[in-house]
C-alpha cells in the first residue's frame, strides 16, 4: 500500500474510480480533469499496483468574523473503489491527508459528505459539523419585478461574495476553486450573476430543476425579487434555493477538522460555505 499525490498517469484510473463512485457523467468528470486537476491537487491510496482510492482537495482559506484568514483544504471527491470498501482505505487515506496538508501549511480541512449517511463516517475520522445551510424548495412568483441579473465572472463574483460576507465565519474561494465552478454552471446552462447591486447567485440547471446553490444578498434587498430574476432567466418547474442559516430548520451541510487548535471564537453553528461543486 502507498499513499502518494496523483501523477499524471493516474488519470485514466481516477476517471473510472469517479464514474464508480459518484455515476457522474463524462462530460462531468473531463470537466474536472481540463479545468482544475493538478497532479499534486489529488492525493490517493496505491494497493495491488492500482489506484484504489482518492481525494481532490481545493485551496479554499477560513475568514474569521474579525478577519482572520486559516488556510484551509476543502476534500472534494473523496472516493474508494466499491470493491474495495469495508477495509478502511478511505480512513487511512484520511489521515495521510491530514499530514500531508498540514506539512504544505493548512491550518483545517472541510468537506461536504456526498450523503447525508456520511456524516457518521467522517465523525468517526475526526470531523465535526460546521457550516449549516438552509435549503427550501419554491416556485418563484414571476409577477414579481424581478431585481436587475447580470452574468459575473469569477473575479467579480468572488470579490461580491466577500463583501457580502464580511463580518460572518466563513469559508473564502481561490480564484481557481471559483473558475472551477464558473465552468461547472456553464456546463448546467447556469451561470454566476451578479443581483441587482450588491448580491450574487450561483446557479445549477438540471432538467427541469433549477438548483440555485447560493443566493447571497445585502440587507434590504427582496429574496423575491431576486428569484423572479432568476425564473425569468431559468424557467423550470422546481426550484431549490440555498441560503446561509439564519433561523427554522437547519441542514447539516459540510463538516470541518481542525489540524491546529480551534481559534477562539470560531461559531461552527454560523459559519458558512456554501459552494461545495456538489
Amino acid at each position: 500500500m502507498q499513499l502518494r499525490p496523483s501523477c499524471t498517469g493516474d488519470v485514466p484510473r481516477l476517471k473510472q474510480l469517479w464514474k464508480l463512485a459518484f455515476g457522474d457523467e463524462d462530460s462531468y468528470i473531463d470537466h474536472f480533469f481540463a479545468r482544475y486537476y493538478r497532479p499534486e491537487r489529488m492525493l490517493v491510496l496505491e494497493e495491488d499496483g492500482g489506484v484504489q482510492a482518492m481525494t481532490a482537495w481545493f485551496d479554499m482559506p477560513l475568514v474569521s468574523a474579525r478577519g482572520e484568514e486559516y488556510p484551509a483544504a476543502y476534500l472534494y471527491a473523496v472516493a474508494t473503489d466499491p470493491d474495495r470498501r469495508g477495509r478502511g482505505l478511505a480512513g487511512k487515506l484520511l489521515a495521510f491527508a491530514d499530514c500531508w496538508l498540514k506539512g504544505q501549511g493548512f491550518s483545517c480541512v472541510t468537506t461536504v459528505p456526498a450523503r447525508a449517511d456520511l456524516h457518521a463516517f467522517f465523525g468517526q475520522n475526526g470531523f465535526e459539523e460546521c457550516f449549516a445551510l438552509e435549503q427550501r424548495q419554491c416556485r418563484p412568483d414571476t409577477r414579481t419585478d424581478p431585481a436587475r441579473l447580470e452574468s459575473a465572472s469569477a473575479a467579480q463574483y468572488g470579490l461580491l461574495r466577500e463583501k457580502l460576507l464580511a463580518g460572518r465565519d466563513h469559508v473564502a474561494y481561490a480564484p481557481a476553486a471559483l473558475e472551477y465552478q464558473a465552468g461547472t454552471c456553464a456546463l448546467s446552462g447556469g451561470g454566476l450573476y451578479r443581483v441587482g447591486e450588491t448580491g450574487c447567485a450561483c446557479v445549477e440547471v438540471a432538467g427541469d430543476e433549477v438548483f440555485v446553490k447560493e443566493l447571497l444578498l445585502a440587507e434590504g434587498q427582496q429574496r423575491q425579487t431576486a428569484l423572479s430574476a432568476i425564473a425569468k432567466a431559468h424557467p423550470a418547474g422546481c426550484y431549490w434555493v440555498r441560503t446561509p442559516y439564519a433561523r427554522g430548520e437547519k441542514w447539516a451541510f459540510a463538516m470541518v477538522k481542525w489540524l491546529i487548535p480551534r481559534p477562539a471564537g470560531w461559531d461552527g453553528e454560523t459559519a458558512y460555505l456554501g459552494l461545495a461543486f456538489d
